[in-house]
């Protein structure tokens, strides 16, 4: 089995320009951000109480892979949670893991021409691995997106992975937390700025939490 480090540079050498490589990528089982399970992140901020996350209403979480972040905020928040990925494979196997009575749906979408009506926009966005996924030319388009997919008073979850030294080669692409601002533009409040105390034991010391509200 491929270590991290090799599974990485075998994804650089398949994914392409095509959003659709990332398929190739599942159908050799070279996903090293699928850490195979929900992310301890997540659960501590949305069990904390520093943030008045919604109770009821929507969320969206692109880049979804296997689905076990969507299917936690579904379950753990009570919300109606439609995840996307662009490959058909990390849908599918996403769909398996959904518990009977939970309202997690997954869809193979493009989430830069995915779009919903003013009536439909989400009250909770979550951003794991997307991100970083995508090449640093698009993140004015990711800014875009999620300001006309969120709501007003929205928020937006970024599990910012991996903090690595920095590289001109990706996926993953060198990252740092400051690199959301310009893309998201000033209608945001940082509400949560900090390192988790609850990492899987691999991301320790090499993820940073930031939870934006849409003003």
């Amino acid at each position: 089995m491929a270590t991290t480090a090799e599974a990485r540079v075998k994804v650089r050498e398949i994914i392409t320009d095509n959003p659709h490589s990332w398929d190739e990528a599942w159908k050799q089982k070279l996903t090293p951000w699928d850490s195979g399970a929900m992310q301890p992140a997540l659960r501590e901020v949305t069990q904390s109480g520093e943030v008045a996350f919604p109770s009821n209403g929507r969320a969206f979480v692109p880049g979804c892979g296997s689905g076990y972040d969507a299917i936690y905020i579904a379950s753990e928040l009570g919300l109606d949670t439609l995840a996307i990925d662009i490959s058909p494979i990390a849908v599918k196997n996403a769909s398996k893991n959904i518990p009977d009575g939970v309202k997690a749906h997954f869809e193979v979408r493009d989430f830069f021409t995915f779009s919903v009506p003013d009536n439909e926009k989400f009250d909770l966005i979550y951003d794991y691995t997307f991100f970083v996924a995508i090449p640093p030319p698009r993140r004015t388009e990711w800014g875009a997106q999620m300001n006309a997919l969120i709501k007003p008073g929205g928020h937006l979850i970024t599990l910012i992975y991996p903090l690595e030294p920095e590289t001109d080669v990706g996926p993953p692409w060198f990252i740092r937390p400051e690199h959301y601002l310009a893309p998201l533009g000033e209608e945001w409040e940082k509400v949560v700025d900090r390192i988790p105390t609850a990492s899987a034991p691999a991301h320790v010391d090499r993820e940073h939490l930031v939870v934006w509200k849409k003003l």
